[in-house]
């Protein structure tokens, strides 16, 4: 396999190849990963046209911004564990002309990422289709890896799903039969409570703010969320980082926080460019979005340093 190849398929045969569970499921200390969402090469200009049915012929400020956070995790010492990307890579959905410009320019960008910072992808309704279907599923994992997996980093249990199967699987239901047998099986293994913690990645947020809120275009179905967050909950997941919103928002359901991150990308909102900075302790998981300026130029916080620095 090419060391491109190495680099965008390391989520294969449901795990991820940069961390050995017999080497990562015990406790070592502290430590921290940083999670993006919505680079979305192309989404810049349809949104300023009023037309986000484009593929976007254009993704200059997106090529600019995703540079600029590879810089800024570049920067970051010590080194976070990984960089999670939570969907939505481009905007051209499967079929669109652009895509495959769009996603040969993201790599280009990503490859700049530090060699010892594994890049874990989490696919998003952009990338495989609103309703996807076996081939979107397929070519997506030639391109980027498995569409869900999980890992092992440090006793921590890291768990990717594929969300469009929670949001319309009409077209490939035996798929997501597949996925949820797999996460079942995962979610009893959090339930045992052989990891320090269970963490989710998904693109599209259970909830924006509260867990009883009405359905629409960025949440899960409300009867499945309900679902899916007492599933979680009581597996004793801590909790679910997802995008898709291009806002920061968020809420608790219980114990479990459901963390919504703004975009590397387009801002639909108030939000700043930016990547969101999140630190692993035995009792806790700590996050802070960080916009890509402030991150580039004074790097973390000292609270959250003295966090990763615990002994």
């Amino acid at each position: 396999m090419s060391e491109e190849r190495e680099v965008f398929l390391r989520a294969r045969g449901r795990t991820f190849t940069s961390f050995r569970e017999d080497e990562e499921s015990e406790w070592k200390g502290p430590f921290y990963f940083i999670q993006g969402a919505d680079p979305q090469f192309g989404l810049m200009k349809s949104w300023a046209l009023g037309d986000c049915d484009l593929g976007g012929d254009e993704w200059d400020q997106e090529i600019r911004l995703t540079e600029e956070a590879v810089q800024a995790i570049n920067k970051l010492n010590p080194k976070p564990k990984f960089f999670v990307l939570c969907g939505d890579l481009v905007h051209s959905m499967p079929g669109i002309d652009f895509k495959e410009d769009q996603e040969r320019d993201l790599k280009n960008v990503l490859q700049k990422t530090d060699g010892d910072i594994p890049l874990v992808f989490v696919s998003g309704n952009h990338d495989i289709g609103n309703a996807p279907t076996p081939e979107t599923i397929q070519t997506y994992c030639n391109n980027w890896g498995d569409d869900y997996f999980s890992f092992w980093v440090g006793g921590v249990l890291f768990l990717v799903l594929n969300s469009q199967l929670f949001f319309d699987s009409s077209k490939c239901p035996e798929l997501k039969e597949s996925h949820d047998r797999w996460l079942a099986s995962q979610l009893a293994i959090a339930k045992q409570q052989k990891c320090k913690h269970a963490v989710i990645f998904q693109h599209i947020p259970l909830f924006l703010q509260n867990p009883d809120e009405d359905n629409n275009y960025f949440n899960i179905e409300k009867s499945l969320r309900q679902d899916l967050l007492e599933m979680f909950h009581k597996a004793g997941v801590r909790a679910v980082f997802s995008g898709h919103y291009h806002r920061n928002t968020g809420g608790m359901y219980k114990d479990l926080d459901m963390v919504v991150t703004s975009a590397i990308g387009c801002q639909l909102g108030q939000d700043k460019h930016g990547l969101r900075v999140v630190v692993v302790t035995e009792e806790k998981v700590v996050h802070r979005y960080y916009s890509l300026d402030e991150l580039n130029s004074k790097g973390l916080d000292q609270d959250l340093m003295d966090l990763i620095n615990q002994k």
